[in-house]
């Protein structure tokens, strides 16, 4: 089996490294359009186009294959696996709340997809002064990410991320939900676990255990993380994923 991993925003595939090295099976992150590599030709950067490229990234992979997602791969790995054909032998998801009905997006989100706000806001992150209040680092710290990553992922942040982080967050109103209802209203064809970082400001335990039980998928609950779980605890993180799969392979 292979272990596929899929970041957020703003992030690349980088966000992954250190969990995936305390890891017994082979894995690869993936790095989706626009966040550290070009942007295909003709590609919008919208939701649909990324579950589609996803899709078509993960039909290259030998299966079967066990997804993470985190944040907006969270919500990527989730269409994926309740609507593919591609042969998931699992799949696992943070943030699991922000697929339910009733779900509004965050303060950040409502300004990126807010027509003038959003650009002002791409051009002084991409322009702004190393360790200044606007740079992508402190934006990074400030939500949460611990400082020698911020720093890192801040570095990666550049018009073209920028740009496609408006774009994807202005295809995605009013919320995912409505784009996917058919897809999210029952169980997903394969196992899935739900990750709930009891101190992520951008989930919802109530919604999360809600969605967790729509797509039929167990819950593994991590203290004292935050958002950036993967991060701030790589081991734990490493050791509940396994976990996870072991009980896939025992079924």
């Amino acid at each position: 089996m292979t272990a596929v991993f899929v970041h957020g925003v703003p992030e690349t595939g980088q966000l992954w490294d250190r969990l995936r090295a305390r890891l017994s099976t082979d894995s690869i992150a993936l790095d989706l359009p626009g966040f550290g590599v070009p942007v295909p030709d003709g590609f919008g950067a919208t939701m649909d186009e990324y579950s589609r490229w996803l899709e078509r990234a993960l039909r290259e992979v030998d299966g079967p294959l066990d997804l993470v997602g985190h944040d907006w791969g969270a919500l990527f790995v989730a269409r994926v696996a309740t609507n593919s054909s591609v042969p998931v032998r699992s799949w696992a998801m943070d943030v699991a709340g922000v697929l339910h009905p009733d779900y509004v997006w965050h303060e950040f989100a409502q300004l990126w997809q807010t027509p003038g706000a959003g650009e002002q806001w791409a051009k002084a992150s991409v322009e702004a002064a190393p360790g200044s209040p606007e740079s992508p680092a402190a934006q990074l710290k400030g939500a949460g990410v611990p400082a020698e990553d911020a720093e890192a992922l801040g570095e990666r942040l550049d018009a073209t991320m920028a740009a496609c982080i408006l774009a994807l967050y202005r295809s995605a109103t009013p919320n995912p939900y409505a784009h996917a209802a058919a897809q999210l209203s029952g169980p997903a064809p394969a196992p899935g676990l739900v990750i709930q970082a009891q101190l992520d400001p951008f989930d919802d335990p109530a919604a999360s255990d809600e969605m967790a039980a729509r797509l039929g998928a167990r819950t593994e609950r991590l203290e004292g993380v935050g958002h950036w779980w993967m991060l701030e605890d790589p081991g734990t993180a490493a050791t509940a994923l396994e976990r996870f799969w072991a009980a896939v392979s025992e079924n």
